[in-house]
């Protein structure tokens, strides 16, 4: 291979979306393949090891969340020395495609799936819905969603108002209602935010015996990306993918919330809207004995001021 072609330290940063792809395919090159599906999806493969990680990404959650701008399960093989397989997409389309659906059989009809030892299927949002819709194509295959869709068809999720544009996108095929795909996995795990009302009513739809759901309060609508920014979305797939995600390794995981700012100001927040003032003076007065934040030091000199002004 040429010395100038990219590889999985090469950043693919500034480039045009033609270009992007063509650097991916010539990734790929090597140790894998590239399959362009359709006008709006593609397949890029590597392989390395005994697990393989299927992920679900878009070409624009990729270019917002990576800093190399390279598909997130890149990650797990510099880590970890999975083999990856990225199932691309130009937006959110919930991979409601034909060209998927056949590629998908194409995997199975060769046996793909079988030739490794491990396989975990990720995705967050729609492609969580994907995540979970597409883990059929591997029986005994685990599978990691956050804030999934169960489904947008409007007979069963007519409550869920954001996504309107896709009422006329076929859920019902094949491929079709994300929990009933799940029943051929080993385990499969839903992360939520249950004060987040609408993906709360969807992961109570994944409920199943197989299924455990892990509910990340107060964390908001961004969870991949908050675990990304904690440096827990590495470990949380490697446990997942290990046999190693229990309620104690979670609850230890999620932990790392106690010094993230964006939880703490959520947190914040949702005490003084509800009026809880003795938890929230409580709240500032643990951040600022362990961290320097000018809001928790603003709240908590309001906080005493008020108190000085009732006592006066």
């Amino acid at each position: 291979m040429p010395t100038d072609m990219p590889n999985l330290e090469t950043p693919l940063t500034g480039l045009s979306k033609r270009d992007w792809l063509q650097a991916i395919e010539d990734v790929t090159e090597e140790d894998g393949s590239f399959e362009p599906l359709g006008k709006r999806h593609f397949a890029a493969f590597i392989e390395k090891g005994a697990t393989l990680l299927v992920t679900f990404e878009t070409i624009q959650g990729i270019g917002a969340l990576s800093e190399m701008a390279q598909p997130l399960g890149w990650e797990l093989i510099k880590e970890a020395g999975w083999s990856h397989l990225c199932i691309g997409s130009d937006g959110d389309t919930w991979f409601r495609d034909g060209f998927v659906f056949g590629y998908f059989d194409r995997l199975i009809d060769d046996g793909f799936f079988d030739e490794f030892e491990t396989v975990l299927f990720y995705g967050a949002g729609p492609c969580g819905y994907a995540a979970a819709a597409f883990s059929v194509a591997s029986p005994g295959a685990r599978v990691l969603a956050i804030q999934p869709q169960a489904t947008l068809d409007p007979r069963v999720a007519e409550w869920d108002d954001r996504f309107k544009d896709m009422r006329r996108t076929d859920f019902t095929t094949r491929y079709g209602y994300a929990p009933d795909m799940l029943d051929a996995a080993d385990r499969a795990f839903v992360l939520y935010d249950p004060c987040e009302q609408l993906d709360a009513m969807h992961a109570a739809l994944f409920t199943r015996q197989n299924v455990t759901q892990y509910r990340m309060r107060h964390m908001g609508n961004a969870l991949q990306t908050d675990l990304l920014e904690m440096d827990q979305w590495v470990p949380l797939l490697r446990a997942a993918a290990e046999g190693d995600l229990t309620d104690a390794f979670f609850a230890d995981l999620f932990r790392a919330r106690r010094d993230y700012q964006p939880y703490l100001f959520n947190l914040l927040a949702k005490l003084e809207r509800s009026d809880r003032r003795a938890l929230a003076k409580a709240l500032c007065r643990n951040v600022n004995s362990r961290m320097r934040v000018r809001r928790f030091r603003r709240a908590m000199a309001k906080y005493e001021a008020d108190d000085a002004a009732e006592a006066g």
